[in-house]
């Protein structure tokens, strides 16, 4: 059995994987020392195993890393400027859009993919200025976070991550 969301639905799925995950990822202002803080929520193999994916959901993670890489620099010297971040944000929210429109995983892998969502979407509301308490350069390591996160527990030969 597969799941696949309506647009119509998304806010409320994504209010419920937020609910789930409890608190984002503690987003670490000092990226020189790659700590990303601890994964708060519970991500889980397969009895062991990487999570199987479908080719939309590597398009979409595919798209999220590649955006990422693009600006990796820039967010790790502290130098991208504020708006910079903006346009970032809007693609990595059209990437979870077409990813939760397109998806079809079974229950338990699109469980453990909605904890992974929850953090890039509330990374991408940092990085666009939405949360008055959080910095830009704060969710995008939150959404690095997150694409750790996806690397770690889904199985997706292609995924390039993102290295800094």
């Amino acid at each position: 059995m597969s799941i696949k969301l309506s647009t119509a639905i998304i806010p409320f799925t994504l209010a419920a994987a937020l609910a789930v995950s409890g608190a984002g990822l503690a987003a670490d202002t000092a990226v020189h020392d790659h700590d990303h803080g601890d994964v708060p929520f519970e991500l889980q193999l397969n009895d062991g195993e990487k999570w199987a994916i479908d080719a939309p959901l590597a398009k979409a993670m595919g798209d999220i890393s590649l955006v990422m890489r693009g600006s990796i620099d820039a967010i790790h010297e502290d130098q991208l400027p504020a708006t910079e971040y903006v346009p970032l944000a809007e693609q990595i929210n059209d990437s979870v859009a077409y990813m939760v429109e397109n998806c079809e995983l079974p229950p338990e892998a699109d469980a453990q993919l909605h904890m992974v969502i929850a953090q890039l979407v509330t990374g991408a509301d940092k990085m666009a200025g939405n949360n008055v308490d959080a910095t830009p350069r704060e969710g995008a390591v939150q959404v690095l976070g997150a694409l750790e996160a996806y690397e770690r527990y889904f199985d997706d030969p292609d995924f390039v991550a993102v290295i800094h």
